[in-house]
């Protein structure tokens, strides 16, 4: 059984940055894609960001329209965990982000995480 255990959310101004973890069980950044997504109150859950292993050290990384430029996801496969950096923070990006991990690409939604939740004050 997968298990996903977000941190470092919290509440910060606009403009400002976060990183966000996510801390995988067994081997899973090794077997499967890991993301993140993230559900604001009253909409929708929706895709933020995704990486895969390729082959060797490679990476592949997709990011929602919303957020490229300004979030960067990557993992440390040694440490099965993998992390939303998360730069010049709106106030529209303030939710609750879960990890996720799965077969799909680019959103992997297999197994999720119990969320963390990120505020962004204007």
């Amino acid at each position: 059984q997968v298990q996903l255990v977000e941190s470092g959310g919290g509440l910060v101004q606009a403009g400002g940055s976060l990183r966000l973890s996510c801390a995988a069980s067994g081997r899973t950044f090794s077997n499967y894609a890991m993301g993140w997504f993230r559900q604001a109150p009253g909409k929708e859950r929706e895709f933020v960001a995704a990486i895969k292993r390729g082959g060797g050290s490679v990476y592949y990384a997709d990011y929602a329209d919303s957020v490229k430029g300004r979030f960067t996801i990557s993992g440390d496969s040694a440490k099965n965990t993998v992390y939303l950096r998360m730069t010049r923070l709106k106030p529209e990006d303030t939710a609750v982000y879960y990890c996720t991990a799965g077969s799909n690409w680019p959103g992997p939604n297999d197994y999720w995480g119990q969320g963390t939740q990120v505020t962004v004050s204007s």
